[in-house]
């Protein structure tokens, strides 16, 4: 097993017993909603041995209080948190996207219908904040209010997602603009508040914070890579998914301000009407690949990772600890769903 694996693993056991115990707190039906969604059930309430995703987050707020005190448990209520705010994220994006399957199983909009959607999505935020409410660090009140402001500026970047849509003059800096906020903001906070519940100073809770913001960056570029070429069995979503949406993801935004010919020949394919067949998308992703958003947004994924290294060089991490979250960073660009 890797570092990573044995990392995320760990992160997952830590986690998991507390986070059930959160959501054991809602109603009846919410709590078999969010048990569906999380891969704990089916949509009846028998357990499942779903796929319970990648458990990215918790696993860096984990390793954020270890950096400080030696031991992950200090950043266990804000490793709760921030799965938790992501899920709610993951809810509400389901639906605003109209996505029907999500780790190869119906979406919970799709299963329950909008409002249980919207609804569990608002449950999830408010048990993010009431279990760091109760956390018994004294920087408790921090964390909250670093985690209300990250989730913020993940609204500002879905708000700017969908906005997006609506137009055909999408610039490159807007759309980065836009993940940093849909992904960055959420990352950051996740590496960095197992150090602030932990009264770190602030030099490290700042380093921690910039990693995690670059390494949201890389995340999403290569989401946006799989979004188009990632394989349907691995990411669990349609083949050419965000090209079905004609989303305007950051290799599609680069190939249209920077591809020539072919990003003009891209622009003129989003503006069709209609539906769109098999043959229709991969000429789309051809353009893309021409126009050189591909190899583009695997570059910059890549640069990004050094980036987000760099922030660590800087924080003045133990080594073992450091290493290890370099190679969560390595992890997030070789991903394949």
């Amino acid at each position: 097993m890797t570092i990573t694996a044995e990392t995320l693993d760990r992160s997952r056991g830590l986690v998991a017993p507390a986070l059930r115990q959160a959501v054991e707190r809602l109603d009846p039906f919410t709590r078999l909603v969010v048990s569906y969604h999380l891969g704990w059930s089916d949509e009846h309430g028998r357990p499942t041995e779903a796929n319970p995703g990648k458990s990215l987050r918790p696993a860096l707020a984990l390793l954020a209080a270890e950096a400080v005190t030696g031991v992950p448990e200090p950043g266990l209520p804000g490793a709760v948190a921030v799965e938790l705010v992501h899920n709610f994220s993951l809810l509400h994006d389901d639906l605003m996207d109209r996505d029907t399957e999500r780790r190869h199983r119906r979406t919970v909009w799709a299963v329950w219908g909008d409002a249980t959607a919207v609804l569990a999505g608002d449950a999830l935020l408010s048990l993010a904040h009431e279990v760091l409410t109760e956390s018994e660090s004294p920087y408790r009140q921090a964390a909250g209010q670093a985690v209300a402001i990250a989730t913020r500026e993940l609204i500002r970047g879905q708000v700017l997602d969908l906005a997006f849509e609506q137009r055909n003059d999408v610039t490159l800096d807007e759309c980065l603009e836009m993940a940093a906020g849909k992904t960055g903001a959420l990352l950051g906070v996740s590496a960095a508040i197992g150090a602030i519940l932990a009264g770190a100073p602030q030099a490290v809770v700042a380093g921690l914070s910039r990693f995690g913001a670059e390494l949201g960056m890389a995340f999403q570029l290569v989401d946006d890579l799989l979004g188009i070429w990632g394989s349907p069995v691995v990411t669990g979503k349609p083949v050419f998914a965000d090209l079905v949406a004609r989303k305007k993801t950051l290799p599609v935004t680069w190939s249209l301000d920077h591809g020539g010919e072919a990003g003009r020949e891209l622009a003129a394919w989003l503006r069709r009407d209609g539906g769109l067949t098999e043959d229709e998308l991969r000429y789309a992703a051809q353009l893309i690949e021409r126009a050189g958003g591909r190899d583009w947004a695997t570059q910059e994924a890549r640069d990004r990772i050094g980036l987000a290294e760099h922030a660590l060089d800087q924080a003045g991490l133990d080594d073992v600890v450091r290493n290890r979250l370099g190679q969560v960073a390595r992890f997030v660009i070789e991903r394949q769903s």
